[in-house]
């Protein structure tokens, strides 16, 4: 198999998706308008709700929900070999992620920008409601501290990397404020990237000099400095720090993709890899212990479907959307081009020789009970100028087998260790990207839990209140990171994660049932909901019974087993709630022969467009 051939097949089913049944979805299930304002424009508070160019937001959100996920997920799941994880982040994307992404935008924008919690409050009642939140708040937690565990390893004792993503601060401060004075997009945008440029290839120069001792950081230091950082992300105004600095960094995210669509069609390198790894089907892979069923769909999470996508639907973006009809391109589109960001990197991935793979991904111990030999590994390493055995995670992976394609190229052989540094700094921005909007999300779901007890604190627009939540949220992740207990927990997140997706697309369920034309179109969200349900339950079942809770079990342990079982039970007290909605629903006097016959109730009507 060559990796052309994926690639095309690749865009063409993502672009037939988006043209298709993204159309059908948002105008047809949804019945997208632009007859009335969004809430950018009825709560313009020049803060939090900002009414922002389609591409600027679709910059931003791309940007906060393409984390870690769609490039280390695909790479672990490689373990299965090729087609596991190709089939699942091309079917998951256009029949779930998109819709789950499209459908959460649209029920957050209905309730002016509330979060997942507080539209699950109204629609299933306050139970459903606080289990949501607490999920939410959980899950949140964990991602914001997993995350940042990537990029103190990123950036540890690296000068080079530190100057690179730090310099995306002042540069984003300085584009938000232009575009604020001039209104010029293009200009804007065109200076500030040539900058971020600038930035990224000065970095190596910098590190023999005062300035690259000033930014050699040890880990603890920047245990301290990554939660600093992101209470200020929190709690400036969206347009001054967050939005231009997650567009601009779009710009460097998608334009290293495209250069590897490129070289894939330059060299067009054969996929190592075989279709299907049998060895590991069934379980006991030295990378993902659990069974192709369900692990793919655990282990590869953003790039076909994600539930931390929900925390930024709900959160930053329907606070920012123009248009209605934005939610087109914004949450169905940036969610198919996350899908290819999947797909680039398991090419990445696969274009490796198998035992180098794993021998990368494995500890020296266990690659050798593997009965495989590396072929390019020594070669490569010599290139790069490290060690690359046993670096496990997912990160070095994709690195090196992105350097492996671009060797093809000759004149590229010489840049091999240039390039490979650069991608560990351009994975580290990725994942910066993510902790800066779900940061604020975390803000966003403290102040509502919060405000239920202090009503002044529900108000985003109340800046003590804002400091306040956007503190704790910092010091609730920054110390699970720095005292470095988040580790051990790591495992728990693709379950949890996919247990949120879970969750928003039960939302989208009660959403399609109380505004669609014909109640079939519920299927839209029901049938990935299904699919996704029974896969998150059976991975969180197989996870307590055979690692958590067995003492034999390398990743034993008993309070990953507790919470385990705490998100599982949240989840079904959600999903009960959920479909005694669905029977009021489904048996409403509004549909007859399972076509609406009338309006909705007049509450619901305000906020449909």
């Amino acid at each position: 198999m060559n990796a052309i051939s994926i690639v095309i097949g690749a865009i063409c089913i993502l672009i037939i998706g988006y043209r298709l049944y993204g159309y059908f979805f948002t105008n047809k299930v949804l019945k997208i308008k632009d007859s009335e304002k969004t809430p950018a424009h009825e709560m313009n508070d020049g803060k939090d709700y900002v009414p922002t160019n389609k591409w600027v937001t679709f910059g931003h959100h791309f940007a906060a929900i393409a984390a870690a996920g769609p490039l280390v997920g695909p790479v672990l799941a490689a373990q299965f070999g090729y087609l596991p994880g190709l089939l699942w982040l091309l079917i998951g994307a256009v029949i779930g992620g998109a819709v789950h992404d499209a459908v959460v935008l649209f029920a957050s924008m209905r309730r002016n920008g509330k979060s997942l919690s507080e539209v699950m409050r109204e629609e299933l009642g306050p139970v459903a409601g606080f289990c949501t939140g607490l999920a939410m708040l959980f899950i949140i937690t964990i991602t914001m501290a997993g995350l940042s565990l990537v990029v103190l390893g990123a950036l540890e004792n690296n000068p080079w990397g530190t100057f690179a993503v730090g310099i995306t601060i002042p540069i984003a401060i300085l584009v938000g404020l232009a575009y604020k004075l001039t209104g010029n997009l293009l200009w804007t945008s065109l200076v500030g990237f040539i900058l971020l440029m600038v930035g990224v290839f000065c970095g190596p120069f910098i590190q023999d000099t005062a300035l690259g001792a000033f930014l050699t950081f040890d880990r603890d230091t920047l245990a301290l400095i990554l939660p600093i950082y992101a209470f200020f992300a929190a709690a400036l105004p969206v347009w001054l720090l967050l939005a231009p600095r997650d567009y601009l960094s779009s710009f460097m995210k998608i334009g290293v993709f495209i250069a590897l669509i490129i070289g894939v069609f330059i060299v067009n390198p054969v996929i190592e890899f075989p279709a299907i790894i049998p060895d590991f089907l069934n379980g006991g892979g030295p990378i993902v212990a659990g069974p192709v069923w369900p692990f793919v769909s655990i282990t590869i999470a953003c790039g076909a479907i994600s539930g931390f996508h929900a925390f930024v639907g709900s959160g930053t973006t329907p606070k920012m959307l123009n248009n209605w009809n934005d939610i087109r391109v914004v949450g169905f589109g940036a969610m198919l081009v996350e899908s290819l960001v999947g797909v680039m990197a398991l090419i990445a991935a696969t274009a490796l020789h198998p035992g180098d793979y794993f021998a990368i991904n494995s500890a020296p111990a266990v690659f050798a009970t593997l009965g495989m030999d590396t072929v390019n590994l020594g070669t490569l390493a010599e290139k790069i100028g490290m060690d690359l055995e046993g670096r496990t995670g997912g990160a070095v992976t994709l690195a090196v087998g992105m350097t492996y394609i671009f060797t093809g190229v000759s004149w590229f052989e010489n840049l091999s260790s240039y390039f490979y540094q650069f991608v560990i700094m351009f994975e580290a921005v990725f994942v910066l990207t993510a902790i800066d909007a779900g940061t604020r999300v975390a803000r966003y779901l403290i102040q509502d839990f919060g405000g239920n007890l202090f009503k002044p604190l529900k108000r985003t627009e109340w800046l003590p209140g804002s400091i306040f939540a956007s503190a704790l949220a910092c010091f609730m992740w920054g110390y699970l990171l720095y005292s470095g207990d988040i580790s051990s927990v790591w495992a728990l997140f693709g379950v949890s994660n996919q247990l949120m997706a879970s969750i928003g697309l039960v939302c989208g369920v009660t959403l399609i049932l109380r505004i669609a034309d014909k109640r079939i179109y519920a299927l839209t969200c029901l049938i990935p909901l299904v699919y996704l349900y029974i896969s998150v339950n059976v991975a969180g079942y197989w996870m307590v019974k055979n690692v958590y809770w067995n003492e034999a079990a390398g990743c034993y342990s008993v309070l990953n087993g507790v919470l385990s079982v705490i998100m599982l039970v949240l989840g079904l007290i959600v999903v009960i709630a959920a479909i005694k909605k669905w029977v009021e629903l489904w048996n409403s006097p509004r549909y007859v022969n399972g076509l609406a016959v009338h309006k909705i109730d007049p509450i619901e009507e305000r906020s449909v467009s």
